[in-house]
């Protein structure tokens, strides 16, 4: 993988200071694990208005990026240097997003397998009273300078609250030795309820388990970035839901209606943040050149991590460059936040 890249102009001092003003204080760390989702929407507005010649668009900030510890400095520098812009504005639910794509069977062959393996294995049930406790290792490129300088492996450890909501204090995270609570989604003055932003045990029983219905679901609901492709962005919002507690069904759910999105392909390389090569099913952006890849064990199909990289040439880095990575090791479910789970103290 190929860390080189090349400089990028910085922005006006004028669009730091303003961006800064909106970012929450830096004591208390917002929602992990949508960092690959909102570190990516902000690239890829980022890049995009490099590459446009159109007048600037009032900066607004209607549903900010979700910090987290590994890439809070990577994402404030990418807020002051543009800010990616949601709108409610829905496709139609006849959208040619919602059939599969003839291009895709090889892929859709291999999440069936998946699909199966998901709905056949067992899982805890959670209550609401109770916290998901995720172990892993992540990596991810700070683009402060206009470069993308990757940096290095970050233990995090996160217990999550699965109260319906609406929460202000989500629970905690432990980062490289320290632990800090987790805030509410930036924005969300009341608390952040049980839904995309917050997918808790409950709301993902919730879900449809048909997979027609449970991507026209998906594609009514996740957020719309300026400049991306809606396939890519409903693609990484399933992304954002692996590797979670959730019920055999749900899970299955996922990977046949991730099967339906047009340009999902096998990636017989892929591999996660630490190196584990597995089976890997991934979509490019071909606007930005950006790929996404989800990683699954070869033998048991479980979930390994994701890996997000540059696969052409940009201002940002050359192609290889890494952008996040995850690799998950544990997960579980416990009491109290900060409790591990039994044996590992």
């Amino acid at each position: 993988m190929n860390d080189e890249t090349t400089g990028a102009s910085p922005q006006p001092n004028g669009d730091r200071e303003e961006i800064a003003r909106l970012l929450p204080a830096p004591a208390d760390w917002d929602l992990p694990r949508e960092q690959h989702l909102r570190h990516k929407e902000l690239l890829m507005h980022h890049i995009e208005r490099d590459r446009s010649t159109r007048s600037r668009p009032a900066r607004r900030l209607l549903r900010p990026a979700l910090l987290a510890p590994a890439t809070a400095l990577t994402l404030a520098g990418v807020l002051a240097a543009g800010v990616a812009l949601h709108d409610g504005g829905r496709e139609p639910s006849g959208t040619a997003s919602h059939r599969a794509a003839t291009d895709m069977r090889p892929a859709a062959a291999l999440l069936g397998r998946i699909s199966d393996a998901a709905e056949g294995r067992t899982t805890p049930e959670v209550r609401d009273d109770q916290f998901v406790y995720t172990r892993e290792k992540t990596r991810g490129a700070d683009l402060t300078s206009g470069k993308a300088v990757v940096g290095p492996l970050t233990d995090r450890e996160t217990w999550l609250a699965q109260e319906p909501g609406p929460l202000r204090k989500l629970g905690l995270i432990r980062e490289n030795g320290r632990i800090s609570p987790i805030n509410a989604e930036f924005g969300d003055t009341d608390g952040t309820p049980a839904g995309l932003s917050r997918p808790t045990y409950r709301w993902l029983s919730s879900l449809p388990t048909d997979p027609d219905d449970l991507l026209a679901y998906l594609y009514a609901r996740t957020p719309q970035a300026e400049a991306r492709e809606r396939d890519q962005a409903v693609f990484e919002e399933i992304g954002s839901l692996l590797g979670r507690m959730m019920p055999p069904r749900t899970a299955a759910a996922l990977y046949r209606a991730a099967a339906r999105i047009p340009g999902v392909t096998p990636a017989p390389q892929a591999h996660d943040a630490i190196g584990r090569r597995g089976l890997g099913i991934a979509r490019d952006d071909v606007r930005h050149g950006v790929r996404t890849e989800w990683v699954f064990d070869t033998e048991d199909y479980s979930f390994l991590g994701s890996r997000s990289y540059l696969v052409k040439d940009t201002s940002y880095g050359k192609a290889g460059t890494l952008l996040s990575g995850e690799a998950e090791l544990e997960l579980a479910v416990v009491d109290e936040a900060g409790r591990r789970p039994a044996g590992r103290g």
